[in-house]
């Protein structure tokens, strides 16, 4: 299993909130990134938390800081709606490229990033908000309704060529609550491609139920590193206690 430190970044400094809403600053995302590094994350996920109010992504200066430091794969997201825009991201020194707004907008997008820069460039990002009995897929940073149903949507981008899924519950973001293991699970059983689980972590305790249920490829975290909780190597020992493959 991948550990992945998520920093969303807002006018050049990591922010944090709760339901991706009440952000407050954190610190500097190039100085967190690094550190996250050095604990031994496996991939560090940027994202433009304001990227929808002004139409385009400002981190490729940060992207471009980071890479100098940082050897391990790195995730630019928000704003990324044309090809240019995802030429210039790879030439800023991004791995890959998460998508939402932008494939629900247009979905051929996701084909098209696939089929000139790869599969494994596209994580398809998903921020899902349950809605009676089911979850919706919403945009702009858990902002705007789609009407998609998250499963169908996520086997929809499976198809049109996504090589992976960050997978956000919105319900959890932030709340250091726990992961929503059914929403995990079902997207984890009905794609064959890797699952990124975002959203709730707080205690090694919450591990150790999202891994009873169902095993993800990867956990992306940010409140427990932003606020100290467990440092990345301690999280690790806590997933290979479980029997879990991990990169130490």
């Amino acid at each position: 299993m991948r550990v992945i430190a998520r920093l969303d970044v807002k006018n050049e400094f990591v922010i944090k909130g709760i339901h991706l809403e009440g952000l407050r600053k954190i610190g500097d995302p190039n100085e967190l990134a690094l550190q996250y590094y050095l604990q031994g994350a496996d991939e560090i996920i940027f994202m433009d938390a304001v990227a929808s109010l002004y139409d385009r992504n400002n981190l490729f200066s940060i992207i471009r800081k980071a890479c100098e430091d940082i050897l391990i794969p790195i995730t630019i997201g928000g704003g990324l709606r044309t090809m240019e825009d995802v030429k210039t991201a790879l030439l800023a020194g991004a791995d890959k490229i998460a998508i939402n707004t932008a494939a629900v907008k247009r979905p051929a997008f996701i084909s098209e990033v696939a089929e000139k820069y790869g599969s494994q460039c596209v994580v398809a990002s998903i921020e899902a908000k349950k809605i009676g009995n089911h979850w919706e897929a919403y945009i702009d940073n858990g902002r705007e309704k789609t009407g998609l149903e998250v499963l169908d949507w996520a086997i929809k981008l499976q198809a049109l060529g996504a090589g992976e899924i960050l997978l956000t519950s919105v319900d959890q973001e932030g709340t250091r609550q726990g992961f929503d293991i059914s929403l995990i699970k079902s997207i984890n059983e009905a794609v064959s491609i890797p699952v990124i689980a975002c959203g709730g972590a707080g205690t090694d305790l919450h591990f150790k139920q999202l891994i009873q249920e169902t095993c993800p490829s990867a956990i992306a975290l940010a409140s427990v590193l932003h606020y100290n909780l467990m440092p990345i190597s301690i999280i690790k020992e806590k997933l290979l206690a479980m029997k879990l493959q991990v990169r130490v």
